[in-house]
């Protein structure tokens, strides 16, 4: 019977402090923040008792020993570690929004090629007497997944060059990978939404009270940032963008999305964001996401560059299953400073926040990084090639 793997993992971090994912993260927690998350835990999404046996009673695990919630993760998505006379599973039901069948199924075909050809990934739990891996009881949809233990990324150079090879067979596996579904191929190159939202953060930003008397500052800010956006499209498009080669590729590769054991990646986790591109852009940003450096305080005292001998391993890892043209080699800093500025500006044109940081300071901090990738990025290449 097909099997795939996911694990319930911790769901990636994002900018701050430099927390266990390595990718920049929020500053460390406070206690009042602990007791808000508290009190924010007590609305998450639950399975009431009858929905969590119905939906047990559809895998062929034995015995249910115990079950247990798992608070990681999405709030709008349920998951629980269950224990049964075949092991330790999780089991989750999926968010409004990330349901759709046709699109877990492919998600789900992705793992089990994947899984078949030797990739580190946990395993789906297959459906009893069905030839299926997920359960759908009054439109909600269920899957389970075999338990898989392992740590958070410790930023050594093992784990980061480890991560960029495990990366480079996964594109390696599905570099001829072929569907009937079409994923989106819309990224962060080049991306409209990445100008409407650049456009957008004076507005949403400018009605926070840190901003009063500073309009010029934050003006001077975004029109630097979207300045720094378009050259670095432009530069990606004048060697031939659009002629390359799409592949499927992750999407949303960074330390938070796997799980290490003994400095290798254990499992790689959440195949929600597969798309149809150049693998060029998933290195790009898995280069950014393994180097990027944090800082515990305020954004504007984080340091601006990368750290280089991360950045070398993660590129050499890649190398060590798969091969990027060298035309394409030349821009992954450009690309590298899209993916940075896509991530940056998405909720802070949303909400004038990123997290619990103020708009407009992070984004200082992100222009002081785009700069830095602009001004370091080629000569950190030239080290790594």
């Amino acid at each position: 019977m097909r099997r795939a793997g996911y694990h319930s993992g911790t769901r990636h971090q994002v900018f701050g402090g430099p927390g266990a994912s390595g990718r920049m993260t929020r500053p460390a927690v406070t206690s009042p923040m602990t007791d808000f998350l508290a009190v924010i835990n007590r609305f998450r999404a639950e399975f009431d008792p009858e929905e969590l046996a119905a939906v047990l009673s559809r895998y062929d695990i034995g015995a249910i020993k115990s079950v247990e919630k798992q608070l990681k993760g999405s709030r709008r998505s349920p998951k629980m570690i269950v224990e049964a006379d075949r092991g330790r599973f999780l089991l989750k039901r999926r968010a409004r929004g990330r349901d759709h069948p046709v699109k877990v199924a492919f998600s789900h075909a992705v793992q089990l090629h994947l899984l078949s050809e030797g990739f580190p990934l946990p395993q789906l739990v297959p459906v009893v007497g069905e030839d299926d891996t997920m359960v759908i009881i009054d439109d909600r949809l269920y899957e389970m997944f075999e338990f898989v233990g392992g740590g958070v990324y410790g930023r050594t150079l093992s784990e980061t060059r480890d991560g960029g090879r495990v990366l480079g067979m996964f594109h390696r596996l599905l570099k001829d990978y072929h569907t009937d579904w079409g994923p989106s191929r819309l990224g962060y190159h080049n991306a409209d939404i990445v100008r409407t939202n650049l456009q957008n953060i004076p507005e949403t930003v400018g009605k926070d009270d840190s901003v009063a008397g500073r309009e010029g500052e934050l003006f001077a800010t975004v029109s630097s940032l979207y300045e720094s956006y378009s050259a670095a499209c432009e530069r990606t498009e004048e060697v031939g963008f659009k002629q390359w080669r799409d592949q499927l590729v992750h999407s949303d590769w960074h330390p938070g999305n796997m799980l290490f054991a003994d400095g290798r990646v254990r499992a790689v986790i959440d195949y929600d964001s597969l798309h149809m591109l150049p693998a060029v852009t998933d290195l790009a940003n898995g280069l950014l996401q393994f180097s990027i450096v944090g800082g515990a305080g305020e954004p504007q005292h984080w340091p601006a560059e990368l750290d280089r001998e991360r950045f070398v391993e993660f590129f050499r890892g890649y190398n060590e299953e798969f091969t990027i043209p060298p035309d394409q080699l030349a821009v992954v800093t450009s690309l590298m400073v899209e993916a940075l500025v896509a991530e940056a500006v998405a909720p802070i044109a949303a909400t004038g926040t990123f997290g619990r940081i103020e708009g407009f300071r992070f984004l200082q901090m992100i222009g002081r990084k785009v700069r830095w990738i602009e001004r370091n990025g080629e000569s950190a290449m030239k080290v790594a090639q």
